[in-house]
């Protein structure tokens, strides 16, 4: 193998790496290893070690909630109506781990607080999210999972690995818009100061969306099949993740469903529509597929959980029932979906927007700035996951 072709191969695994998020050691040719057996020092044979073993230029640093005084109080307290700034930063740097945990009175704090972020000086914010759904406890409890970006630890500890870069400046608040206070909110930030970011790196947004419940295409809740009567080409009804304009790529999204009648609520596609707002240019095959499961993940009778790296169905209850409970993820690190001036991400509630269940998710990608502003969020009231029950003729009431 030549020097070139060697050189090209190390560049392929470097970048896989990056985009994994995992240590790729490659199986290196004969001659090195024997280089290296032997004590000698090939100048062309550092890029094989992982990134960590090299020199550095940022700085490690964090924001926290600690105890100012030196005492044992790491807590802030969040008064009704009230914000607290838990990060502010100026200059070039990346956010890379985020860390909460919260005791609070409320049993649905996790839709009633608000996390927000803004990076640059910019008027809106880029993340704007009730804080459960943002860490992909999109009903509002409390439960373990692990994925390459989220997860939730034993009691309560909810953790993000997203980078979150930035150019001047750094802002991000938690408000409080329940009617109760919160009496500890504990928080960790670890960032990195930098000297500078290059050209291309774009910045994270994270939208809040719900529709409890979605409105319904068709009376008849009970089939997912009738393909011959329901079409949905065009994915004009469907539920939506989320809208951006700029340039960009997705990450992912996560998703809470709530079901307000019997039967499987996952047969709608997923839909993304990039550079074109009249069609959908990735079109799926189902949402239980989208999230890399199938078969209804076990159907009624025999339903099973999983969280893995890039996709999951962590949460479980009850399934195929009134008042069944799903919380799903999917991380497109893989194959990140690139556009240059829109995206529209959606998928069908139930074939052919035929159901109406209720959604509460929350979508992440990276853009440019400026960015589109988010829609008005639902009021915190309407945010708490309930039950619509099913009247004659598939109208429903709460």
């Amino acid at each position: 193998m030549n020097h070139s072709s060697l050189r090209a191969r190390r560049h392929f695994l470097k970048h896989l790496t990056i985009l994994s998020g995992t240590t790729i050691t490659p199986i290196l040719p004969s001659a090195v290893r024997d280089a290296f057996a032997h004590g000698s020092n090939p100048a062309a044979t550092s890029d094989f070690l992982p990134w960590y073993t090299r020199r550095q230029n940022y700085r490690s640093l964090k924001q926290s909630s600690y105890d100012t005084t030196g005492g044992n109080s790491d807590r802030w307290s969040i008064e009704p109506g009230k914000t607290l700034q838990v990060f502010s930063q100026k200059g070039s740097g990346v956010i890379t781990h985020i860390w909460f945990t919260v005791g609070a009175r409320s049993q649905n704090h996790l839709k009633e607080l608000v996390l927000r972020a803004w990076w640059d000086d910019e008027e809106n914010p880029s993340i704007e999210t009730p804080l459960g759904d943002f860490f992909g406890l999109n009903l509002g409890q409390s439960f373990v999972y692990q994925s390459a970006f989220l997860n939730c630890s034993a009691n309560r500890a909810m953790n993000c690995y997203l980078p979150m870069p930035f150019r001047k400046s750094a802002r991000m608040t938690v408000t409080n818009e329940g009617s109760l206070p919160v009496g500890s909110l504990y928080s960790n930030i670890d960032f990195q100061v930098v000297p500078g970011l290059p050209d291309d790196v774009l910045y994270l947004h994270a939208q809040y969306n719900q529709a409890a419940p979605c409105v319904a295409s068709d009376n008849n809740w009970q089939t997912n099949s009738d393909a011959n009567r329901l079409m949905n080409v065009e994915g004009k009804q469907n539920y939506v993740f989320a809208e951006a304009r700029g340039s960009g790529h997705l990450m992912g999204v996560t998703l809470g469903i709530l079901q307000n009648q019997n039967d499987w609520p996952g047969e709608g596609d997923d839909m993304i529509f990039i550079d074109d707002e009249s069609q959908p240019v990735i079109v799926g095959t189902g949402l239980e597929d989208y999230v890399c499961g199938a078969w209804g993940f076990g159907g009624l009778s025999n339903p099973n959980s999983f969280a893995h790296l890039y996709n999951g169905a962590s949460y479980i209850t009850n399934p195929e029932r009134v008042g069944g409970r799903y919380v799903c993820y999917r991380w497109h690190a893989d194959n990140p979906v690139t556009f240059t001036k829109y995206m529209k991400h959606t998928v069908e509630h139930g074939h052919a927007n035929h159901r109406a269940d209720n959604y509460y998710s929350c979508c992440y990608w990276y853009q440019n700035e400026p960015h589109q502003k988010f829609p008005v969020m639902a009021p915190v009231s309407k945010r708490i996951p309930a039950i619509y029950a099913v009247e004659p003729q598939g109208a429903l009431k709460p």
